[in-house]
């Protein structure tokens, strides 16, 4: 009786398999009209790459009054999943020539693709032939080779079902795989976590990136798509979006990003908690905090700099009168003070401001002071540009150190090009605490082989 009773178990097991097999083969994302865009976004793994594509699509699902369901997927599988219409496009770093069977938007973004290899990277395209050529299946930047290919007869390599590009990157970096290709963004931002990845060879042909649909799209989709594209192209949307995930890229010499690495795991684990409670008062990422310090004072609690700020976040005497700080060499102190103070920055400026684009005005004013700001953003409207976007306003900060400028402004002369190394130095310092496993700030010796976090914001699975 009980043996009967088991297989009765497992067959009814099996058969819900099986059912759950067939729902899932014969499944496709609702209609689009229904209120929600299914979209195939980079796999885990990709880093920024996912936040640029999240927000992206985001953007356009708001402009048509839409919610995003996202659904991370490895390159190699969108084709199929395009065409059985389990999602209603790719966004997801596609070239805009790659598949023959897909439809594509207007390209919204065109990069170098670059071959970087363990040892000496070739410098001509024909000593690739006796290199080891590793890239992930169905990306971009296979695509860019089977271009090359078209010329380069005897150029071969091996595709990776497994792995994203940064991870490539890092098995590059490690010497685990000869070479991969990567594109111009990818290696830039690779480059401040593993110093010793070496010169580029570039494959002459640019990747044109766009959004992917089935043969059979929608035309009203992927007319809608192409408006989207075109509009934020004029307005500057796009622009923005570009800087504020891959505009602070190529920042920091070799022996900076060692420095700042090797602190991040033995001096920041003695103030991490200090940063996470500022951040737990004022809202603000206790990494953006921790990189703010470490930019001020290197994470030094004594540091004193020739004009007399002081203290690990360099405060003033003024402003540590402002927020009630008796010793700025008290490092707990100047934590907390430091992020207060930047949250009052921060809540000065206008709320129609996008969050981000206040956070790196805020540091601007920081370094400056908010009437040096004010004067920099009233320079970016008489220059026709956009005041209530950072990647504007850095335009036109640098010219208040000259007389022509600053006569003009109300606040007078002012270091306007510091505080602009200053911003992207920080989120720099910003993405690259983020982009650390927890693991790399708890007192390990190595700075060679870093451990990359999950990207966020985590994206839920709906497969």
């Amino acid at each position: 009786m009980r043996k009967a009773l088991t297989w009765e178990i497992v067959a009814f097991i099996v058969i819900g398999v099986c059912l759950w097999a067939i729902f899932i083969a014969n499944w496709a994302a609702p209609d689009w009209h229904d209120g929600e865009l299914y979209v195939a976004l980079p796999p885990a793994g990709s880093d920024d790459d996912i936040d640029f594509e999240l927000e992206l699509a985001t953007l356009f699902a708001q402009r048509l009054h839409l919610k995003v369901q996202p659904v991370p997927m490895a390159s190699d599988h969108i084709v199929q999943e395009l065409t059985t219409h389990k999602v209603h496009f790719a966004a997801a770093g596609l070239r805009s020539n790659s598949a023959s069977a897909l439809r594509f938007s207007t390209s919204y973004q065109t990069l170098s693709e670059q071959v970087i290899c363990k040892d000496k990277t070739p410098k001509h395209l024909d000593d690739l032939a006796n290199r080891s050529i590793e890239v992930l299946a169905e990306s971009a930047q296979e695509n860019a080779l089977r271009t090359v290919a078209e010329h380069q007869f005897n150029l071969h390599w091996e595709e990776s079902h497994h792995s994203s590009v940064p991870e490539l990157l890092k098995e590059v970096a490690e010497g685990r795989i000869d070479c991969t290709v990567a594109n111009e963004e990818q290696i830039a931002t690779a480059r401040n976590f593993y110093t010793k990845l070496g010169d580029v060879l570039d494959l002459n042909t640019q990747s044109h990136l766009a959004w992917a649909f089935a043969a059979d799209v929608d035309a009203t989709l992927l007319n809608a798509a192409n408006d989207f594209f075109a509009g934020i192209k004029n307005d500057g949307t796009l622009a923005v979006l570009i800087d504020r995930h891959y505009g602070h890229n190529e920042r920091l010499e070799p022996v900076d990003a060692v420095a700042f690495v090797s602190k991040a795991q033995t001096v920041l684990p003695h103030f991490k908690r200090w940063f996470e409670e500022a951040a737990a008062l004022t809202g603000i990422e206790w990494q953006l905090l921790a990189s703010l310090a470490y930019q001020e004072s290197h994470w030094d609690p004594l540091a004193t700099s020739y004009t007399n700020v002081r203290g690990m976040m360099m405060l003033t005497e003024d402003t540590a009168d402002q927020m009630n700080v008796e010793d700025r060499l008290d490092a707990h102190a100047s934590i907390i003070a430091g992020a207060k103070y930047l949250q009052k920055l921060k809540e000065s400026l206008p709320d129609r401001i996008d969050d981000k684009e206040r956070t790196w005005m805020a540091l601007a004013a920081y370094n400056q002071g908010m009437g040096h700001l004010e004067d920099a953003r009233v320079l970016a409207v008489k220059s026709s540009l956009n005041p209530d976007v950072w990647s504007d306003v850095r335009k036109v900060m640098p010219l208040l150190s000259r007389p022509a400028y600053f006569d003009q402004s109300k606040h007078g002369h002012a270091r306007g090009g510091e505080a602009v190394i200053l911003v992207e130095t920080v989120r720099l310092y910003y993405d690259m605490l983020n982009r650390m496993a927890p693991e790399e700030m708890l007192g390990s010796s190595s700075s060679s082989n870093l451990g990359l976090k999950p990207p966020h914001p985590q994206i839920p699975s709906l497969r």
